[in-house]
């Protein structure tokens, strides 16, 4: 198996963060020494390779041989399978399978980092020699033994999707398919994808912690065209969690498909609404992409500790209404953005990072927590072995508040409702967000009048924050497929909200002159 080794040095310069629902995943093929096997065992580090606590003391020794605050060693065998359907028939599967440690210490504010895709002895030290290479500071004391803590319960599952075969995932792609192309007669084209992925992940830190976690994910998707009278219409819709084959229901599948299809044949009546400032209500579940893009990562401890977070100066201070509460929690079984530990093998938990108004906490990973004398809020994310981690979400929500989303509609003489999207960006720094709104709502004297499609609402995210004026009481966690980026990582993640009122917002719709 070739090796591969590389050192990042300190200081990842923050950037623009991304939030899309994810491209349909392709393998990039398997090397052929890479160990294959129907089923995976629960340790597959030790099983197949030997990473036992006297190796692991000595990898961790070589990486700090010249001094640290802390280091870990990140294991990682992920395997991938994924399927695609067009026109009834299958004409995509792959299956990948990603395997290798990340090494990484930490002296003050810097990071070395490497990573090795070959896991025998010679090549992981030589990669702990290469991460070493940043500390200056002297020896530490490296634990000859190792404290394996306890499995977490978040996401248990009866059998891993290594032991699933293609002739059990089949059917439910030709259900979607059949569902689908039977809704309506102007149907034409349906796409279906699929994703399963069994992660087993081992972290060894350096104060003697043992985490090892069995991370599933699966994901299916339904792409819908109809035609009438001479247009064309798309709509989409996907379901996604860390669970197991008998997730998929058949009421689960056919709510999927229902909604795929509605969100399609609702644009051929659909209208652009007149461009300009208007109050803007966010639909209760996928809305919390805006909470996400536009709040929450200006919340993460990186982007703050280095000033470039409009959030750096306010915590302790009102950032909204009494009646908003912003959440994120790793904690929320079966949830895609769910985990037991993160990826620095710290607990996960709930982080309320605004409460009834009031900034109360950063998201923090190990480094942010030291800097900023703080508990690390288990909030430390990597997409592989291939990275570093860095301050994360998890699955990020609002709270329930005192209103209806009857209350809310009345409540408004002119606006929209944002009910789905496609896609959103932000800049962190000046908290600036654009998000595209594939369906919504008209809203006029305090009633819905019409469909809108294919808006673009404009704002900025501590403003709009503040123009929070109504919470409704219908708070719910969106179970679509979100990956999140963020200086060129992706992670899953969970969001999720009621409806909102936010006061004012630019909408980029039709101009009538």
């Amino acid at each position: 198996m070739a090796t591969n080794r590389r050192v990042f040095l300190s200081n990842t310069a923050a950037g623009t963060a991304l939030l899309t629902m994810p491209a349909f995943l392709s393998g990039c093929g398997v090397d052929p020494a890479t160990s294959v096997s129907t089923a995976t065992p629960a340790n597959p580090f030790l099983e197949w390779f030997g990473v036992d606590e006297a190796l692991l003391a000595r990898v961790m020794s070589e990486l700090t041989a010249n001094g640290a605050d802390t280091a870990e060693l990140y294991f990682q065998h992920t395997r991938t399978t994924s399927l695609r359907m067009e026109d009834s028939l299958v004409n995509r599967a792959h299956t990948n399978i990603q395997q290798g440690v990340g090494l990484r210490v930490v002296v003050g504010d810097q990071t070395g980092y490497a990573f090795s895709e070959d896991l025998t002895l010679r090549s992981m030290l030589a990669a702990a020699r290469t991460a070493a290479t940043i500390a200056k500071s002297g020896k530490v004391t490296v634990p000859q033994a190792f404290n394996p803590l306890g499995a977490g319960d978040l996401y248990t599952i009866r059998v891993p999707w290594t032991e699933v075969g293609i002739d059990q995932k089949l059917p439910l792609l030709r259900q979607v398919d059949k569902l689908a192309r039977s809704s309506d007669p102007t149907v034409k084209k349906v796409s279906v994808g699929w994703m399963d992925s069994d992660d087993r992940v081992l972290i060894a830190t350096l104060d003697g912690q043992l985490i090892v976690d069995h991370r599933p994910m699966t994901r299916l998707s339904a792409l819908i065209t109809a035609s009438r009278n001479g247009a064309s219409q798309s709509g989409s819709a996907n379901i996604a969690a860390r669970n197991d084959f008998d997730w998929y229901t058949s009421e689960r599948i056919a709510e999927m498909v229902k909604l795929a299809v509605a969100r399609t044949m609702i644009q051929f009546d659909a209208v652009r609404p007149p461009a300009g400032e208007m109050p803007v209500i966010l639909a209760a579940g996928p809305s919390g992409i805006l909470l996400h893009e536009a709040i929450g990562h200006g919340m993460e401890a990186d982007f703050n500790r280095k000033g470039r977070s409009i959030y750096s100066d306010m915590m302790g201070k009102k950032v909204a209404e009494p009646f908003v509460t912003v959440v994120d929690q790793g904690t929320l079984a079966g949830n895609r953005g769910a985990l037991n530990y993160d990826d620095e093998g710290n607990a996960c938990g709930r982080t309320v990072m605004v409460e009834d108004g009031i900034l109360r906490s950063y998201l923090h990973d190990t480094i942010s927590a030291r800097q900023y004398d703080v508990p690390v809020t288990g909030s430390g994310r990597r997409q592989s072995y291939k990275f570093e981690p860095m301050p994360r979400m998890t699955c990020t929500f609002m709270e329930d508040g005192p209103h209806t989303k009857d209350e809310i509609i009345a409540a408004v003489d002119h606006g929209i409702i944002a009910e789905t999207y496609t896609n959103g960006q932000v800049r962190i720094g000046e908290g600036d967000y654009t998000f595209y709104v594939k369906n919504g709502w008209l809203i006029e004297k305090g009633k819905v009048t019409a469909p809108i499609r294919d808006v673009n609402i404009i704002g900025n995210g501590p403003e709009s924050l503040r123009r929070i004026t109504m919470v409704a009481n219908d708070a719910y966690m969106d179970t679509g497929g979100w990956t999140c980026g963020k200086n060129g990582q992706s992670v899953p993640v969970s969001l999720g909200m009621p409806s909102v009122l936010v006061s004012k917002m630019t909408v980029g719709g039709q101009n009538v002159s």
